[in-house]
């Protein structure tokens, strides 16, 4: 890393831990908030994620917090073992990547803090209410549709996103035998003919492409290409590591040609693509008012999926592409919709024009910055790397 990337790298990370450090002592009793203005309310999935960039800052401060999050949560856990979508709030459940995202965090928390004992009865629930989401018992569990991180995104049956976060739980806490049966399974191919021959699982693996399908469920799929999914394969070693290789050149190659094409503006990948467009059979009526293309979950840049990309390259042995993308990561960091803030690290931006539109101040936008810039500074991954050798 050259002196003025590092200079900018530097300046970044102190605004982030100024970032992580505000949410956690202006949330409510006792919690973060998610955004530093906007978004008061303790989102479960937000914090939990942040946990990444919490614990790589080495800040006592920011690790009591996740601590707190996490006794909270295991506090309004359901009777059945779910954990609920405001850490806060027990009766706000049905999300699909909550729990397992609890799993990971605590596996993490636990790791970094040596407290291996931490919340063992909630472990155990977690894990059970786990087992009872696969409808086939084959391990792979099946979601409602915008029952994950993307409230605005149609993702239903076995959704990448969520089986890679199961698929991370279950090495974590020592199931390696259900983990390898899940690795197996998601390295299937889909279902894309109308026949679904009986005791033929789906996968999700795309014919003649290195990237894992959006979803597949029966004769049903989704090949759009998911960015935090697929990052997350490479992370948690789902995706071999020639395959890793293979998709990282993928997605930089399709990411050229979005930008010759003016759909991206930046130079990091959208969330989401090609883009959901309403002559598509995957078109719904609601994303007129909210998803529309580039924007948002069809597509729009975010800055933490993106942290995860960044990870994903130093995991695939790209450090310097990594070095590369941190570089457009610390400029994403900067565009803010207060144009008082020197560094906004905003939600999401407008693929196209590269234009902040959702909260500044984000906690889990400022948590991933700081561990891709870590990731690429010690040509490590923390927590998952482990992982990928298990």
């Amino acid at each position: 890393m050259d002196k003025t990337l590092r200079k900018r790298v530097t300046a970044a990370k102190e605004a982030a831990l100024e970032v992580l450090l505000h949410n956690a002592r202006h949330g409510h009793q006792g919690l973060p908030r998610t955004a530093g203005w906007g978004y008061p309310e303790p989102y479960t999935r937000d914090l939990l994620i942040a946990s990444l960039g919490a614990l790589v800052s080495g800040s006592e401060e920011l690790a009591d917090s996740l601590r707190t999050v996490l006794a909270t949560l295991a506090k309004n856990q359901s009777p059945l073992g779910h954990i609920p979508s405001l850490v806060n709030d027990p009766e706000d459940r049905g999300a699909s990547d909550t729990t397992p995202l609890f799993l990971m965090a605590l596996a993490f928390y636990r790791k970094a803090w040596g407290e291996k004992k931490f919340l063992e009865a909630a472990t155990s629930k977690a894990l059970t209410w786990l087992a009872y989401q696969s409808p086939e018992d084959m391990v792979m569990v099946a979601q409602q549709p915008t029952s994950d991180w993307r409230d605005e995104q149609w993702v239903q049956g076995f959704g990448l996103f969520v089986n890679t976060l199961v698929y991370a739980g279950l090495r974590l806490f020592g199931q390696h035998a259900r983990a390898e049966v899940l690795r197996g399974l998601m390295n299937r191919f889909e279902i894309l003919c109308g026949v679904r021959h009986r005791h033929v699982h789906e996968g999700l693996s795309v014919p003649h492409k290195p990237y894992y399908a959006l979803w597949s469920y029966k004769v049903h799929n989704n090949e759009r290409f998911d960015l935090l999914g697929n990052s997350l394969a490479i992370l948690t070693g789902i995706a071999s590591p020639s395959r890793a290789r293979k998709l990282v050149s993928w997605i930089e190659e399709e990411c050229d040609s979005l930008r010759g094409r003016r759909l991206l503006a930046v130079n990091l990948p959208p969330c989401l693509f090609p883009f959901i467009r309403q002559t598509d059979p995957d078109w719904r009526r609601r994303y007129v008012q909210y998803n529309l293309p580039g924007e948002y979950h069809n597509g729009g840049v975010w800055p933490f999926v993106c942290g995860f990309y960044v990870a994903a390259l130093v995991a695939a042995g790209r450090r310097p592409l990594a070095e590369s993308k941190l570089a457009a990561l610390t400029d994403l960091a900067e565009p803010a919709r207060d144009a008082s803030l020197p560094f906004g690290f905003n939600e999401w931006l407008k693929a196209q024009d590269g234009t902040p539109r959702g909260q500044d101040w984000q906690t889990w936008s400022a948590s991933m910055y700081l561990y891709a810039a870590h990731c690429v500074e010690t040509g490590k991954t923390p927590f998952f790397d482990e992982m990928r050798k298990a």
